[in-house]
């Protein structure tokens, strides 16, 4: 599968954003999904996962329900809501897809991720 993140760009804080993750060659049904962000000299953290058919997603602690993960199977995309952005945000987000998983139980370490898709920058500022 092939995946294309986009949606990023420079935004005032307090402000929403909504990322796409647009996939191609394989359905998305396929797939647990997750979106992570890094930033320079930091590993890649969890943000959000959704599982393949869409029913049961799970978020971060520390994005306090300010972020939304979603999935349109039927289009293939797979969308990240950002609201009430915060400077802390600014990061290169990336989505990725899990061939293996079959149950989403809780967060996700970025290493158990099979394909990633390049990243899109997410700035705030203040």
């Amino acid at each position: 599968v092939q995946l294309q993140a986009s949606g990023g760009g420079l935004v005032q804080a307090g402000s929403s954003v909504r990322l796409s993750c647009a996939a191609s060659g394989r359905p998305l049904s396929n797939y647990v999904m997750g979106w992570f962000r890094q930033t320079p000299g930091k590993e890649r953290e969890f943000v959000a996962a959704i599982s393949r058919r869409g029913t049961s997603s799970y978020h971060a602690d520390y994005l306090e329900g300010r972020f939304a993960i979603s999935k349109d199977n039927a289009e293939n995309t797979v969308y990240l809501q950002m609201n009430n952005l915060k400077p802390k945000d600014t990061a290169v987000y990336y989505c990725a897809a899990d061939r293996k998983r079959q149950v989403l139980a809780g967060p996700i370490d970025y290493t158990d991720m099979d394909y990633w898709g390049k990243g899109t920058q997410v700035t705030v500022s203040s």
